[in-house]
């Protein structure tokens, strides 16, 4: 049998999964299938944001975690330009994963509205409001998403692949 992630490894991969798939869901909700309620889309955008900054601090959990255990290798066969796409889909993931709730925190700071992480904890802004920075933070926020969706995607076929095709117990690993 090979080695698997640890329990909390896998735990914290497949939370964030499911934060990714809600925040994917809200950012599109709220922006896409703009509510007409002005009351209501706003609490959907303090959650997308409170979301964020959750999925932020657990990716740093995550990092941590990480350094301090080492991960299964990936199948020894495996051709090394699939090993280096791995490597580099994973760091990519880590970037976004960092990078994205920064860029949109910034943003909406920058659009003029006060951070409070799940509405009690108030996060300073940085940069505080600039209109003309708003929305180029915004559209780097956007291509960042559709980047780290199709990133996800990949990543889900890559595991699927080597579940149903090469049949080498690599997903198993994360299950």
């Amino acid at each position: 049998m090979q080695a698997r992630y640890t329990a909390t490894a896998r735990g914290l991969h497949w939370l964030t999964a499911a934060l990714v798939l809600v925040l994917v869901i809200l950012g599109t909700w709220m922006t896409v299938f703009e509510p007409k309620e002005e009351a209501f889309k706003y609490q959907l955008y303090d959650w997308h944001e409170s979301l964020g900054f959750t999925l932020l601090l657990l990716t740093l959990l995550r990092l941590g975690w990480r350094a301090t255990h080492p991960v299964p290798p990936l199948p020894a066969d495996l051709p090394g330009h699939l090993k280096l796409a791995a490597h580099g889909n994973h760091a990519a993931l880590y970037v976004l994963l960092l990078v994205q709730p920064v860029i949109g925190f910034l943003a909406t700071n920058a659009w003029g509205f006060p951070f409070k992480w799940w509405g009690v904890v108030p996060i300073p802004s940085p940069i505080g409001q600039n209109e003309a920075l708003a929305p180029v933070l915004s559209a780097i926020h956007f291509w960042c998403a559709l980047l780290m969706v199709a990133l996800v995607l990949v990543h889900a076929g890559a595991a699927l692949w080597h579940q149903f095709v090469r049949r080498d117990g690599t997903l198993d690993k994360m299950l």
